[in-house]
């Protein structure tokens, strides 16, 4: 059985700031201890000659540079694509509703 008692779990509780009734204590309590043994039981697992994983990318960057007056894809200018779909606009400037 893991190592865990009632005093942890008000701890616990304190540090997260919940209040637990008896009965959810309970039960927590013993939620804690079987996730805390089922960690116990991975432990004991020979990893030795298993790789880490990588989390399945190629780890390159795939974020586009910001270079102003260049074209996407579409032939569209970056610049230009924002200010053109917004309904209010002067001189390049987007007019939005006051904040104050």
């Amino acid at each position: 059985m893991a190592d865990i008692n009632k005093k942890d779990l008000e701890h616990l509780a304190e540090l997260s700031r919940i209040e637990l009734k008896e009965s959810e204590e309970a039960k927590l309590l013993k939620d804690l201890e079987e996730i805390l043994n089922y960690f116990k039981e991975l432990q004991e697992l020979d990893t030795e000659n298993v790789e880490p994983m990588t989390g399945g990318t190629d780890n390159k960057n795939v974020v586009r540079e910001d270079m102003p007056g260049k074209t996407d894809d579409t032939g569209k200018a970056y610049p230009a694509r924002g200010p053109g779909q917004f309904p209010e606009n002067k001189g390049g400037y987007l007019k939005v509703p006051p904040v104050f």
